[in-house]
């Protein structure tokens, strides 16, 4: 009697182009958040910081500018990734990784940063409202009670939906096992959508902006509430699945290139036409536009990723290893910085660039020293870093030359 040996699934190889795409999306985090003190709108509660001598358009237009495909390209790779996972590392595994890259990290650091977000929040925006006793009004508010108990999930938010929309689509991912027709067409169209560029803009663009007229809205605010709001994780949801689908289509990822200059140029047009003649579109019209600048950015953006950011650098991977210790702690410094400048006698752009600048700076500092060969960076990314360029080319080398069907599956995944 023979045994049948049982098959393992073939390991994807480590695509670098989507994930620096990852990293970048999640660092443009601390340009939207350094922006947001010299913007001249009012963001109210959401962003109370303001620095009422320095303020100017252009910081608007980089936050909504950033704002229209971010995070949608990032749900979008994670959906990739997590489909990767499924299917290559099995259910199981799949949701053993995303607890301990996803869960517990969101957990412990919610808890961590809170603390240090109530206090640069609460004093900078005192300060800048020339409160001379900012800062001892700021410290009697910080009782045992406050900040023990967070009272919303601040930057991290993407992190609590990122768990929720996980958990729909494992169990979407073991229905659709059940039904391999179904799937098998799904997989068809979409293959058959994504090799027509025209297409595939205006299809994606159609299903966008269904979900807009189903929610009844043609904006989704981000939601750091601790009760889930529908409208995000709906939103978010349907670029994670179409991330997910895209997986099974892997080989045709060249396609993005296709028209992917183009396609960024015209959002950018689109985009600044929506931006400064907002109030002349209707209710429909801003539903249709914004559906299509979203699609034209994330086809334009990974394309041009795949196009430039295909072949291995050793910084670049440097820069993803660090985005996601760099993304979890930068917001109290884009908050805090801002009082320590406000009397530099500087335009809204230049103190913008400071604190953007000086934030990314501590960051990467302590993300070299303190994260990236400690245990913090195993907690983070699964294993520990040396710190030296020249390790990971060595690394990335020695992996390269194992034969194909020995090569481990090397993708980063948190």
């Amino acid at each position: 009697m023979t045994k049948t040996m049982k098959t393992q699934p073939h390991k994807t190889e480590r695509i670098h182009s989507l994930d620096s795409l990852r990293a970048i999306m999640m660092l443009l985090g601390l340009v939207i958040h350094s922006a947001l003190t010299y913007g001249a709108y009012e963001y109210g509660d959401s962003w109370s910081i303001k620095d009422l001598n320095a303020t100017h358009w252009s910081n608007d237009y980089i936050v909504s500018f950033i704002h229209a495909f971010r995070m949608q390209l990032f749900f979008l790779v994670a959906g990739f990734f997590g489909s990767m996972l499924f299917y290559e590392r099995q259910p199981k595994r799949m949701v053993q990784n995303r607890l301990k890259r996803i869960l517990f990290p969101f957990i412990v650091f919610v808890i961590l940063l809170w603390p240090t977000i109530l206090f640069s929040f609460g004093y900078s925006t005192e300060l800048l409202r020339g409160n001379a006793n900012a800062l001892s009004e700021t410290l009697s508010k910080l009782t045992l009670l406050n900040i023990m108990t967070p009272n919303g999930t601040f930057h991290l938010w993407f992190l609590y939906y990122l768990v929720q929309i996980t958990f729909v689509s494992v169990l979407l991912g073991l229905l659709f096992k059940k039904l391999p027709v179904f799937t098998g067409f799904i997989s068809n169209a979409f293959r058959w959508t994504i090799q027509k560029p025209l297409v595939r803009v205006l299809i994606f663009a159609a299903i966008s902006a269904a979900i807009y007229f189903l929610m009844g809205t043609w904006s989704v605010s981000t939601s750091n509430s601790w009760v889930p709001d529908t409208n995000t994780f709906i939103y978010y949801l349907t670029f994670y699945m179409i991330g997910w689908v895209l997986f099974k289509s892997k080989s045709l990822l060249d396609l993005f290139m296709k028209n992917d200059w183009a396609n960024t140029v015209l959002a950018i047009a689109l985009f600044s036409a929506y931006y400064f003649g907002y109030d002349q579109f209707s209710y429909e019209g801003k539903i249709v536009i914004k559906s299509f600048i979203v699609w034209l950015f994330i086809f334009g953006l990974t394309g041009l990723f795949i196009r430039f950011g295909s072949n291995h650098s050793a910084r670049m991977r440097y820069v993803s290893d660090s985005s996601y210790w760099v993304y979890l702690v930068h917001l109290s410094l884009t908050a805090w910085i801002p009082s320590l400048i406000i009397d530099w006698p500087l335009p809204a752009t230049l103190k913008f660039i400071f604190v953007l600048s000086s934030t990314a700076v501590i960051c990467f500092v302590s993300y070299h020293y303190l994260v990236r060969g400690t245990f913090i960076g195993k907690f983070l990314n699964g294993r520990k870093y040396t710190g030296r360029l020249a390790d990971i080319r060595k690394n990335e080398e020695s992996v390269s030359l194992k034969p194909a069907q020995d090569k481990p599956n090397t993708v980063f995944s948190s």
